[in-house]
């Protein structure tokens, strides 16, 4: 492997522009190749961000031989197709979530990739990103004891096309595989996968669920409460609750920069030993009660910066296992890709809603 990886762009929307943006803070990346649909297309994006290799199909740009690794950012029902004509060319893939339109496709593009002993991850940036590692660092010192409950959401009111990828069937639209995947992502990092699914979603005109809640259980009575839109718009946090204390992931959740750490009562010390002249005089005045209420709404505010846009971790995140000659990423494994896709597969199937291409 170079020391400087190359990358090739697949799709030049506006999710491939912030990625492109985000390879710019990464010293050791180089965009060095992109592809589209149209020569036109892949100009324009070239010329933006001075990429030196442009081609008129994703069919020459994966035959590249100095592109180490290809990012997918095309529409959701092309990224099956997408990720496998890309492992067929020898090429690692970062693929743009949702990592498929469904389970089955998601396990043959798997499939694909270990086969042929290939890189592969789902571009979930937000796992990535340092204040969810540091969410994942407090989680794992315990430092909220045993979590019980989460709650989180991700909704926005878009204006309707019924063209757009948010809302036309036949390219994947509505909120779950656009949004709902962030709240549902998080779930999965901090109680894993659920062993039971409750879903409600309210089905807009063009038939693709404009908003929904869903209500996740699992092994140890643990209770997970999503919300996701594209017709309305939502706080953006996220709350982990356990027997200690909460964890607020403050908006936007799917990339924040603070988290607010809740200590509970009794989680914390107790009040340093004190002379009993004193204890008479701090009940005389309520001190006592002054200290547990103290404990009792004990806040740490925690402000943790993130460089770049945000998508220079993810790739930081592939290019380090691609020198350490890795397949997949510990912390965004294949196996949890899929099972998100599984959870999401339910969730549509309690609503009724399927996609012309399935």
């Amino acid at each position: 492997m170079h020391d400087t990886i190359r990358w090739g762009m697949m799709g030049t929307g506006s999710i491939a522009q912030s990625f492109a943006q985000g390879l710019q803070h990464c010293p050791d990346a180089r965009l060095i190749a992109v592809g589209s649909r149209t020569i036109t297309s892949s100009n324009r994006f070239a010329n933006r961000f001075n990429v030196p290799h442009r081609y008129a199909s994703y069919e020459t740009l994966v035959t590249d031989p100095e592109v180490d690794v290809i990012y997918i950012a095309t529409p959701h029902p092309f990224h099956k197709a997408n990720s496998l004509l890309s492992l067929e060319a020898g090429k690692a893939v970062l693929c743009e979530k949702p990592f498929t339109l469904n389970a089955a496709e998601a396990a043959e593009v798997i499939q694909c990739a270990r086969a042929k002993r290939l890189f592969l991850m789902e571009a979930m940036w937000t796992r990535f990103i340092p204040a969810i590692v540091k969410v994942r660092d407090l989680l794992a010192a315990g430092t909220l004891g045993d979590v019980r409950m989460l709650t989180a959401d991700f909704g926005f009111r878009a204006a309707f096309d019924p063209q757009s990828r948010l809302f036309a069937p036949h390219l994947g639209g509505g909120a779950l595989l656009d949004v709902g995947i962030y709240p549902l992502a998080l779930a999965s990092m901090v109680l894993g996968t659920p062993t039971q699914i409750t879903s409600m979603a309210h089905l807009g005109e063009t038939g693709v669920d404009e908003q929904s809640a869903v209500l996740l259980g699992y092994d140890q009575g643990q209770i997970a409460v999503l919300y996701a839109a594209t017709r309305t718009q939502t706080p953006i946090e996220a709350v982990i609750m356990g027997t200690r204390g909460s964890l607020k992931i403050h908006s936007p959740m799917y990339k924040p920069t603070r988290l607010t750490h809740s200590l509970h009562r009794g989680a914390a010390p107790t009040p340093p030993k004190v002379p009993d002249i004193l204890k008479k005089l701090g009940r005389a005045l309520g001190l006592g009660t002054l200290w547990r209420r103290h404990l009792a709404q004990k806040r740490t505010t925690l402000e943790i910066p993130m460089q770049g846009n945000g998508y220079n971790y993810e790739a930081a995140e592939v290019m380090r296992c691609l020198r350490a000659g890795k397949l997949e990423s510990d912390t965004m494994p294949l196996d949890e890709t899929l099972a998100l896709m599984r959870t999401m597969d339910e969730i549509r199937a309690q609503w009724g809603l399927t996609y012309p291409t399935e």
